[in-house]
């Protein structure tokens, strides 16, 4: 318990919990437009951010918040005006993003040392000043994500609806893409550049293997990445690893519990819900019941001159457009 006690893990675990709320809640929006890797992309381009910074002697992550909101738009303006298709811009900025960190890297003469703890996350370099940044920035992300849920919800399940009932998709498919620039940095500290897309993915990838609708999908998906990311900072402490990668392989192993669940529960809810009365067909007759005729003005026999059906153990007789059978001792009319 005396890790509690120390200045440095108190932001790191604030930090943690701002990280695991803000970065699901627009991690959800990003995988209901089918963009996922675009947390990743936006990280690569935060290496040049954070380079830039160092090469300049500001502070990184002012430089990077500035740098990813450019790189995002840049790619959302890319994808909406068909100059490229989303994954060729997010390709785009893959490569451009990772080369000029590492170019700019390099000038500023730091080593491998001060880029890895913007790449993998660091919970000693949380700094007091780096906290206030983090707080301010995950509470706009929330604030937007839940105040504008129903907007950016219609432009993500369907922008043609959307268009169509007066929203500005244009200015609410850049709103998500500046959040999800801004997340990007504020995970930047406890998870690092390269995983932070998995904070943004993985909750809402094992929220929807438990959840049916978007609303329950989008709080579970926070309650897990707070878990992940509040547990895998102990651990990483406790453990003396890197609190990135801790936090992910916690959530990576809570999508594999969630999955397993889900099919079992789906397996069994296939197995115990009853068949649905199935419905007659338009202009399909629906069958009479089966009746016992009261009597016959004759007996059917061979000689009766009507049609007759050999069914091995009875004979049926076609009379007046009905379908007598002979039982023996009495008569079936269907």
């Amino acid at each position: 318990m005396t890790m509690f006690q120390l200045e440095f893990m108190q932001r790191a675990l604030i930090a943690g919990l701002l990280t695991g709320l803000s970065a699901p809640a627009i991690g959800t929006y990003l995988v209901q437009r089918r963009l996922s890797l675009m947390g990743d992309g936006i990280g690569h381009i935060a290496i040049t951010g954070v380079a830039l910074g160092l090469l300049t002697g500001s502070a990184p992550v002012l430089t990077a918040i500035l740098v990813s909101i450019a790189g995002a738009t840049a790619i959302e303006l890319v994808r909406a005006r068909g100059k490229a298709s989303g994954d060729v811009a997010l390709a785009l900025l893959f490569y451009g993003g990772i080369a000029g960190g590492v170019l700019l890297i390099g000038l500023a003469g730091q080593g491998a040392a001060t880029l890895n703890t913007y790449l993998f996350g660091s919970l000693t370099t949380v700094s007091p000043s780096d906290l206030y940044v983090v707080v301010g920035l995950a509470v706009t992300v929330l604030v937007v994500a839940i105040g504008l849920g129903p907007q950016l919800f219609a432009v993500c399940q369907d922008e043609e609806f959307a268009r169509v009932t007066g929203l500005r998709v244009q200015l609410l498919n850049l709103v998500i893409a500046v959040m999800a620039a801004v997340t990007v940095t504020v995970a930047m500290r406890t998870v690092g550049l390269l995983l932070v897309s998995a904070l943004m993915v993985v909750p809402v990838a094992t929220a929807q293997q438990v959840t049916r609708s978007f609303r329950s999908t989008f709080v579970t998906a926070c309650v897990i990445g707070v878990v992940a990311c509040l547990a895998g900072i102990v651990t990483s402490y406790n453990a003396n690893v890197a609190p990135g990668a801790t936090i992910v392989v916690l959530a990576l192993a809570g999508f594999v519990v969630a999955a397993t669940a889900g099919t079992l529960i789906r397996r069994r809810h296939r197995q115990v819900a009853p068949l649905p009365d199935e419905e007659p067909e338009v202009g399909v007759p629906v069958p009479e019941p089966h009746v016992v005729s009261a009597g016959h003005p004759h007996q059917h026999d061979p000689r009766c001159g009507h049609t007759k059906v050999e069914h091995g153990d009875h004979v049926d007789y076609v009379h007046d457009g009905h379908l007598h059978a002979a039982h023996g001792d009495h008569w079936d009319e269907h």
